[in-house]
């Protein structure tokens, strides 16, 4: 009979063995610090990204003087013409061969941050002089060389995560301080930025957005520094240095082989134009709607502070409830807010309350969205036996674009239509123009994106489990991994 001493070495020579083709450990934790330091890049992104988002459009029409139809169409193409970008971005961060002591992404992130923040402050400014058509073309151009930046800052940015963990709670963990960021990022711009520009400028509202964007993007360049100095690539990746570049071709495959993937795109196409045609609306809707601009601060204030509060939830939602079911949860309570919202009478307090549960309700879901691209780029070298980040969150990185110049159809669309007249009293119709696209608007886009995370998106996270245990032995749906 086998002694007990035998069978514990046999137990313990098996072990070793099966550790030592361990190319990484899924069920270790990265340090805290690295995990928050994460968080700070979108903290740094939203200083800048959000000042375009909530306020370009009231800047255009109401402080530079271009037509509702006129900015709507700058968004609607500018933002088409990123999303062609991002496969560019994507496959430059690929195909780089040569990785130093900071790892494949930190280096093209930061350098392409800095240059984001130059861009954002010219984006806010229109030189004296020009004729209206000399503006538009000013426009046009510098917030589609903006996008283009901003796709080189991003898409580098989002693959990081990927290499920093493959724990699922780490990964919720940065979900969530990511997500933290960008709902920080957007309270100040939201509370902050108008006053700013007002405390600055008073009447000249061009002298207030140029130097109100100027001090956001400084602090922007900042955030992202603390990003690049706290974060580091953990995960140890098995890459071919005699690979060949990626293209287009390999673009397409991506999203085509990659469920998971596809299943996010489309729905983050309703949850992002949902959030940002929020975000462009609620400066009309409070001067107009409500007959209180100074009202739009107070109520981001209260908006944004709740959902930062929802996102700190996210580790604890999906730890239990895990993230598909936290997500689908999220996507009802937000639709049936928004839509009341809509049914309702314009009174401050209801709208603040609803708006607050919509917008709060939609923050938890887009945070948990970062942890699950990471897990689909991990799901797409599962399938293929080859990864692809850059490429992976490039195609994740296209619908946010597509979203953003929907937003911007709804939201110019929608005042052109409904007869918005900038700086003026407005008609019946506009009003009840705003009014939908503040509220009607994101609570369709919600309901269809609950539809889509139930029924498209497959990627449990058990079943993940199992993925990741095959690439932290090395291991794809074929076989071993670069063999």
């Amino acid at each position: 009979m086998e002694s007990t001493a035998a069978k514990t070495s046999v137990s313990n020579s098996e072990a070793k063995n099966h550790d030592d083709n361990l190319m990484n450990d899924s069920s270790k934790r990265i340090p805290i610090h690295q995990r928050i330091a994460y968080g700070f890049g979108d903290f740094g992104n939203g200083f800048m990204f959000d000042l375009g988002q909530s306020y370009l459009t009231k800047f255009w029409i109401d402080g530079v003087g271009l037509g509702a139809g006129v900015v709507g169409g700058i968004f609607a193409f500018t933002k088409i013409f990123d999303a062609f970008m991002d496969p560019i971005a994507g496959s430059v961060v690929d195909n780089r061969k040569k990785i130093g002591k900071r790892g494949k992404f930190s280096p093209i992130m930061m350098i392409s941050a800095i240059v984001l923040g130059i861009l954002t402050v010219i984006t806010f400014m229109m030189p004296t002089g020009l004729s209206m058509t000399q503006k538009i073309i000013y426009a046009y151009a510098a917030y589609m060389i903006w996008g283009l930046v901003y796709s080189f800052t991003n898409d580098p940015y989002g693959s990081l995560a990927s290499v920093m963990s493959r724990n699922v709670q780490d990964r919720s963990f940065m979900a969530t301080t990511r997500q933290i960021g960008s709902v920080g990022a957007q309270f100040i711009a939201g509370v902050a930025f108008i006053p700013l520009t007002v405390l600055i400028g008073g009447s000249d509202q061009r002298l207030g957005y140029f130097w109100a964007s100027a001090i956001f993007a400084v602090f922007g360049v900042l955030m992202f520094g603390i990003c690049y100095l706290g974060t580091k690539e953990n995960v140890h990746v098995n890459r071919n240095k005699n690979a060949q570049n990626e293209g287009f071709k390999d673009y397409f495959k991506v999203i085509f082989k990659n469920g998971p993937l596809g299943a996010l795109i489309l729905m983050t196409i309703f949850t992002i134009s949902a959030m940002n045609t929020n975000n462009q609306m609620m400066v009309f809707y409070a001067e107009y709607n409500l007959g209180n601009i100074g009202l739009q601060p107070i109520i981001n204030a209260i908006m944004m502070g709740c959902s930062i509060l929802g996102v700190f939830m996210i580790p604890m939602l999906t730890k239990h409830f895990g993230q598909k079911r936290t997500a689908m949860v999220s996507f009802v309570i937000g639709a049936v807010a928004n839509l009341l919202n809509f049914i309702l009478p314009d009174h401050v307090v209801v709208f603040v309350i609803l708006v607050t549960i919509g917008y709060t309700a939609l923050a938890i879901p887009n945070g948990i969205t970062w942890a699950m691209v990471s897990n689909a780029i991990d799901y797409g070298e599962w399938r293929s036996g080859v990864r692809k980040e850059g490429i992976t969150y490039a195609a994740f990185n296209f619908s946010r674009k597509i979203a953003q110049s929907i937003a911007a159809l709804v939201s110019s669309g929608i005042l052109a239509l409904t007869g918005y007249v900038a700086n003026a009293h407005q008609s019946a119709g506009a009003l009840r123009g705003i009014k939908a696209a503040m509220t009607l608007y994101p609570g369709i886009c919600l309901v269809i994106a609950a539809f889509v995370i139930g029924f498209l998106y497959k990627l449990d996270d058990k079943r993940f489990g199992k993925i990741a245990n095959d690439l932290d032995h090395g291991r794809w749906e074929g076989g071993k991994i670069g063999k």
